[in-house]
């Protein structure tokens, strides 16, 4: 009897030029992630990785002007972001945002409700979420608190690596998991990040700094330079990005600085 082979997920993103108020911030970007691989997109400020990753999402105020974004297959840029959660894409944001009155817990069960399109038990989801907490090493104290309301920089990027592993989408993007955390609490979040890598789960870990990537080992690593992806390669980019700085690859491959653009 043969086996049915189970197709692996894809986001691949082809030729996409997008605009903030009317700027033209990316200018044609070409990038596939798999299911099971993990890509590091790295470039310094301005280069465009978070306008990248909230046009994916399909944050309001980004102007798609060309281009296409495939996942399964399908064109998801006329979806709303709730469709696009539904369909296995999941967006860590760089900035947490505070959500007063509501808990941890009964966040993340709405939300496993609405991306999964199911009922679920407290009891059961409850059981659920207490194996990705101790997976991640997140205490039930935190669960019980109003959503990032008075958290610590690292626990909001753990409650978005909580978020994460409780949703099980097929792609993730990080938009800057580690930034603003110190040594231990980027530690802590990255080695959470490790946990949850598989071969279920494909990764775009957008980052400024080579540092997380001493905890969480790319497949493949890509350089973001003023809305373009000028360089891919593996894991060994990041240390020689680490070496020569964005501005060895600007030098080497003949970027004028003058444009790029300020922005994500």
């Amino acid at each position: 009897m043969t086996e049915t082979a189970v197709a692996t997920v894809t986001l691949e993103i082809r030729g996409l030029h997008a605009s903030v108020e009317g700027k033209e911030i990316l200018k044609g970007i070409d990038l596939v992630v798999k299911q099971g691989e993990t890509h590091a997109l790295m470039g310094p400020n301005g280069s465009g990785k978070s306008t990248l990753a909230n046009v994916l999402m399909g944050r309001p105020g980004y102007q798609v002007t060309s281009g296409e974004v495939l996942f399964k297959g399908e064109n998801i840029l006329a979806l709303r972001p709730d469709q696009r959660a539904q369909r296995g894409l999941f967006l860590a944001m760089q900035y947490p945002v505070e959500v007063p009155g509501v808990s941890v817990v009964n966040f993340l069960r709405t939300a496993y409700k609405a991306v999964k399109a199911e009922e679920i038990s407290a009891l059961a989801f409850r059981k659920h979420m207490k194996e990705k907490m101790n997976l991640l090493g997140v205490e039930d104290a935190m669960v019980n608190r109003y959503v990032n309301q008075g958290f610590s920089g690292g626990e909001k990027k753990k409650n978005e690596i909580l978020q994460l592993a409780v949703l099980e989408p097929d792609i993730a993007v990080l938009d800057e998991t580690d930034s603003g955390l110190d040594i231990d609490s980027l530690k802590a979040v990255a080695m959470g990040v490790e946990q949850l890598i598989g071969p279920d789960l494909g990764v775009l870990l957008i980052t400024h700094y080579q540092r997380i990537l001493n905890y969480v080992s790319p497949d493949f690593v890509h350089v973001m330079i003023g809305g373009r992806i000028v360089k891919s390669g593996g894991k060994e980019l990041a240390h020689e990005l680490e070496e020569k700085g964005y501005e060895g690859v600007r030098k080497e491959l003949g970027i004028d600085q003058e444009n790029d653009e300020q922005e994500g």
